[in-house]
């Protein structure tokens, strides 16, 4: 496989949203009430701002283009940007540099599924109003904008399964197939998947061949134990989110009643999945006749994931020499752009370069690196535009004129955090202190 060669697709990048994006698409009776972007003229900030709450875009999740050392808390205002977080033409100007042929892309202040519409707002009304405005400028203004190249995906009323449902039906007849959902919505206050009341939305979502997309983060064991917990401590456990939403879906009975639900785990990565697929099998032994699951089950747990699941990584060589184990039809590739795990411009070069590690052969690459994307995101590039205009080399040969002068000195760690001091989960929390971000209530032995 030569680099120039490869055709790559990202099943999760992220926007940083535009401030005029309700502008369009919002009834006129809630522009007064829509959420809205606020500069902070001593803090110089960039806040969203909703219903009395603030949302700051801060925690690494807009610093593409930036060293190593500059990364932090911020970015939390849009000229400290790449242009390509917010603004579309840009974004497909960095996917070139970067190779990418095509993208799906996350929401930011919203969450990561709309939980701002259901957590921000008691105003039901007001809170579908914006699920469909959003909905409508990711369609119409963000994928639109480079047809073949970007990926729609839509989000639904998480507080009311039958409108979610409804949702889902009127974004399918406008082409989407992609909805993103809480992998944990117990941990937004909301009821467990395997709660009855969701069947509106599982039948809507198999009905209309979606895919459910799961972003890691929902709960489950990425998040901060105590305070003083070392931020490398979520940072490193990142998959434990998407394992726990594999072993709460693997096991449900949506699996057994619905043949066209299937979920990809996104930034959850991949080199785990051969551990909880061989414990699922030995559950299934040791503990199925007891608890009922053996008579249930008609395939093993292997065989539902393969069927049902995808997964994905940014690097993850372990995950590559292993892809018997996990499925090689089952794993996708993603950039996480503009995100801290990035690894943009150089994306191809990482990518080649772990795959040549791990062994793999041309047909293998391909199946990583866009043909299991483009079957479980029903998009394909290739068809649409052809290979030889979504290749590495013909997307960095439209990219050359691309400014790619780094970001310097624009933010990143405070300068109260000192370099050489382990930064805490409790700074992390002081820096988001007016956001109503998590608090602990943990014991010291002096308590104890």
């Amino acid at each position: 496989m030569h680099l120039e060669d490869m055709v790559i697709i990202s099943v999760d990048d992220h926007i940083v949203e535009a401030p005029n994006m309700f502008d369009r698409h919002l009834p006129r009776k809630y522009l007064d009430r829509a959420p809205k972007m606020v500069r902070d003229p001593n803090s110089h900030r960039d806040d969203w701002v909703f219903e009395g709450r603030t949302i700051m875009n801060s925690q690494m999740n807009a610093v593409v283009g930036r060293s190593k050392e500059e990364l932090g808390w911020e970015p939390t205002a849009t000229d400290q940007l790449r242009p390509g977080c917010y603004d579309v033409t840009a974004r497909i100007g960095d996917m070139n540099v970067n190779g990418l042929a095509a993208s799906i892309n996350f929401p930011t202040f919203t969450g990561f599924a709309f939980e701002l519409f259901t957590t921000g707002t008691t105003d039901r009304e007001l809170g579908s109003a914006l699920v469909r405005a959003y909905n409508d400028w990711h369609i119409h203004e963000w994928a639109a904008a480079a047809p073949g190249r970007l990926i729609p995906m839509c989000g639904v009323q998480l507080w009311n399964p039958t409108l979610a449902a409804q949702e889902v039906r009127r974004v399918a007849r406008l082409g989407v197939r992609n909805i993103t959902f809480p992998g944990i919505p117990t941990s937004k206050g909301l009821p467990n998947i395997h709660d009855k009341g969701w069947k509106p939305l599982w039948d809507a979502i198999n009905d209309e061949g979606m895919m459910l997309n799961m972003h890691c983060g929902g709960g489950g064991g990425s998040e901060y134990v105590a305070p003083d917990s070392p931020v490398e401590t979520m940072l490193t456990k990142r998959g434990l989110s998407s394992m726990t939403v594999l072993s709460e879906w693997l096991w449900s009975e949506m699996m057994r009643d619905y043949d066209n639900l299937k979920i990809i785990l996104s930034e959850g990565d991949a080199g785990w999945i051969p551990y909880i697929l061989e414990r699922a099998e030995l559950v299934l032994d040791r503990h199925g006749p007891w608890t009922g699951q053996r008579e249930r089950f008609k395939k093993s747990p292997t065989e539902i994931y393969r069927e049902r699941f995808y997964c994905c990584f940014i690097e993850d060589v372990f995950a590559m020499r292993n892809l018997a184990a996990i499925g090689e039809d089952t794993v996708c590739y993603e950039t996480d752009y503009p995100h801290a795990d990035v690894t943009w411009p150089l994306g191809p070069e990482c990518l080649l370069r772990d795959a040549n590690t791990a062994g793999l052969s041309d047909a293998q690459i391909d199946k990583i690196t866009w043909q299991n994307a483009a079957r479980a995101l029903q998009f394909d590039p290739v068809a649409l535009l052809g290979r030889d205009k979504v290749c590495v080399g013909a997307l960095r040969e439209a990219g050359k004129d691309v400014d790619m002068t780094p970001l310097e000195k624009t933010g990143g760690i405070p300068p109260s955090v000192r370099i050489g001091h382990v930064i805490t989960a409790g700074d992390v929390a002081r820096q988001h202190g007016r956001l109503g971000v998590r608090t602990w209530d943990v014991p010291t032995f002096a308590d104890v």
